[in-house]
């Protein structure tokens, strides 16, 4: 009896406590989800429809648009889940105006690589889904069969200023499977959280993991590891081949490797020595594809410029190392040494890699761009700005949607309390497509079923 009667507040709460609750958890009043195309990608496709938008001017802040520019004395105008205008003195038809003096407005920030939902609090094995160890090469997994979309999370990435975030299979296998992009909303499905049209990922691992998980069987050396990449991309040339005369032909391993070999997943390595980069670079030469982005990258800052000359992006920590043998190279400015390779043609990303970092990458960008300039870089806010928000748009293949604030892009949108890159500074308010999903002068903040659930049997 108390049990049903608790499930039944549960309810209540989740869709009458107020019209903007509501609105989080609902998709829309019809109940029906938009169906985008993404016959690239398989047949798991994107049902994410953006909750309703605000129509709001924004006027007397301080914007970084995430292109490297600072923006003075400039309103923003938002509504039907885009950027609608930029200037001064805008004027639009039914919209709330809001003063922000003395605030900051950024894009959303997006974390390229993340582990929420994969390996999702509370951290118990039983709900440790990120690693496929059982088989070196395991292109045939997908991360978003893994995440759980009720990850609490999510929430407190959102109050660090996160609307994007790419997830990622574990590091224990040369491959480890398709990575995702999701929007951070609540949802009870991940196709209801994936971000429209966004192109799958292939997570690959360099150096002492998977040679430490698989050393029984093999590979149990970086020149296995080799070994390992290039047998499998033997054999996915193979299969591709074979699809010119049996084009029905299937094979969930393949197809994914195919799809980087074709150009429509992106290539995203988990890799910490300058030396084993510079070889995974030697093997996409050999068999014509892309990298997107090193990960963790510790030592990116003695091949700063062989990355830039191959439009690679290099996802960093500002300040974690040391702990394993692969990763005691270190320098500080490595972020800062990416970001200006070639005259500034670098691409940086701070990324999070843990459910902590996640909610003040803010912070982190802070830290590298501090130690970009004790090292004698001449780095403005606003390009360190680009960190957080442009360059891991480009490595999840998203920009043209978001990651910068420009006419027609997605209303994604932090309104901070202060210089977003102050440790003293939060976000207030975070858009995604227009909707305000977190309002922290207004303690207003999404709580799956889950989150109220376990509050309610606490406060039995």
């Amino acid at each position: 009896m108390i049990r049903n009667y608790l499930l039944l507040i549960i309810v209540i709460l989740l869709y009458g406590c107020s019209e903007q609750a509501s609105s989080i958890f609902s998709q829309d009043i019809d109940g029906s989800a938009a169906k985008f195309e993404d016959d690239t990608h398989g047949t798991y496709n994107s049902t994410y429809r953006p909750l309703s938008s605000e129509n709001i001017i924004i006027k007397n802040a301080i914007i970084f648009d995430g292109n490297g520019n600072k923006l003075e004395n400039t309103e923003i105008h938002f509504s039907d889940g885009l950027i609608q205008a930029i200037g001064q003195e805008l004027v639009a038809e039914g919209a709330e105006v809001i003063d922000a003096s003395g605030k900051y407005i950024t894009p959303g920030i997006i974390d390229i690589h993340s582990h929420m939902g994969v390996y999702p609090a509370p951290s118990v094995r039983t709900s440790s889904d990120g690693n496929e160890a059982t088989n070196p090469v395991t292109a045939e997994v997908w991360a978003e069969h893994s995440v759980w979309s009720q990850d609490p999370q999510y929430k407190l990435a959102l109050a660090g200023g996160v609307t994007t975030f790419h997830v990622l299979p574990g590091s224990a296998n040369l491959f480890g499977g398709r990575g995702v992009t999701l929007k951070n909303v609540s949802s009870n499905t991940v196709p209801d959280m994936k971000f429209p049209n966004a192109p799958h990922s292939l997570k690959m691992a360099c150096g002492e993991n998977p040679k430490r998980v698989y050393s029984s069987r093999g590979p149990s050396t970086r020149m296995g590891n080799v070994a390992g990449y290039r047998q499998a991309w033997i054999e996915a040339e193979n299969f591709k081949n074979s699809l010119e005369s049996s084009p029905s032909r299937r094979n969930l391993r393949y197809e994914t490797l195919v799809g980087v070999l074709d150009g429509e997943i992106l290539s995203h390595i988990h890799c910490y020595r300058a030396d084993e980069m510079a070889t995974m670079i030697n093997i996409a030469e050999e068999f014509d594809y892309k990298i997107a982005a090193f990960h963790h990258a510790v030592e990116a800052y003695k091949i700063a410029d062989l990355l830039a000359d191959n439009n690679i992006c290099a996802a960093l920590w500002a300040d974690w190392w040391g702990f394993k043998h692969e990763a005691y190279d270190m320098s500080i400015a490595n972020v800062a040494i990416v970001d200006q390779a070639r005259n500034g043609q670098g691409c940086a990303i701070v990324h999070s890699d843990s459910e902590n970092g996640i909610q003040r990458l803010n912070q982190e960008a802070a830290k590298a761009l501090s130690a970009g300039r004790e090292a004698g870089f001449e780095i403005s806010d606003a390009r360190a700005i680009t960190w957080l928000t442009k360059n891991p748009a480009i490595a999840a293949g998203i920009l043209e949607q978001t990651g910068t604030i420009e006419i027609g892009k997605n209303a994604d949108i932090v309104v901070w309390s202060g210089h977003p890159l102050s440790v003293y500074s939060k976000a207030d308010q975070v858009y995604i497509d227009g909707a305000l999903t977190f309002d922290r002068l207004n303690n207003f903040m999404p709580h799956t079923d889950f989150d109220l659930g376990i509050e309610l049997w606490e406060s039995e």
